[in-house]
């Protein structure tokens, strides 16, 4: 198998899957893919999951790539905090939600990690689009702070909602309490109520 042919078949689609190479040519020598993951020239996200080193350069893969290898899911929780500027910290994990089984996942693009959470609890999340051609699946912000009330209990005090330390300027300006009091509804859950009613009463939203 010629490599140079392989990359202009795959390339475009960023992340690809054995199935898909299969499709494309049945007799395909999955040994191929081993030599050419050793020679540096392709990556292996997951198993069975795929794409070129040339992608660790370009802005937002690594985030589309945890869109793709476990579906379905949306980037939420620390990650999406942090990418509105709620939280100050930098995030080393990529960090989503799933209703599958939690899982966690390690390659050239960084520490993937996602939670469990109900089928019914799959929304507040938008499509976001990148490069032209591209999206990612990203929590919006009122969603992103209920997933990480829902999923972490210890944030339940109005101390532990401090220790969040949670930008204020954009509690104030960028997020909708309205919208996240009826998300909150949603999850039926009257400890999430608890938490939230804390935050909004620390923050005088």
């Amino acid at each position: 198998m010629n490599f140079l042919e392989f990359r202009r078949k795959f390339f475009d689609l960023a992340c690809f899957t054995i199935d898909q190479v299969y499709s494309w040519q049945p007799e395909f020598d999955r040994n191929n893919l081993t030599r050419w993951i050793k020679r540096g020239i392709l990556i292996r996200l997951r198993q069975g999951y795929f794409t070129f080193p040339e992608y660790k350069s370009k802005p937002d893969y690594a985030f589309f790539f945890a869109n793709r290898i476990y579906r379905p899911s949306y980037i939420s929780l620390h990650t999406a905090l942090s990418f509105y500027g709620m939280i100050p910290e930098s995030v080393v994990q990529i960090t989503s939600v799933t209703p599958l089984k939690t899982a966690r996942f390690i390659n050239d693009f960084g520490e993937y990690t996602f939670k469990t959470i109900k089928s019914n609890l799959m929304f507040g999340y938008e499509i976001k689009p990148f490069n032209n051609s591209m999206a990612l699946q990203m929590a919006e912000p009122e969603k992103a702070l209920l997933d990480l009330l829902y999923l972490y209990p210890q944030y339940n005090t109005l101390r532990d909602m401090e220790d969040l330390r949670l930008d204020e300027d954009y509690l104030h300006d960028g997020l909708k309490p309205d919208l996240l009091k009826e998300y909150t509804l949603r999850f039926e859950s009257k400890v999430l109520e608890q938490r939230v009613s804390r935050l909004l009463t620390n923050y005088n939203l």
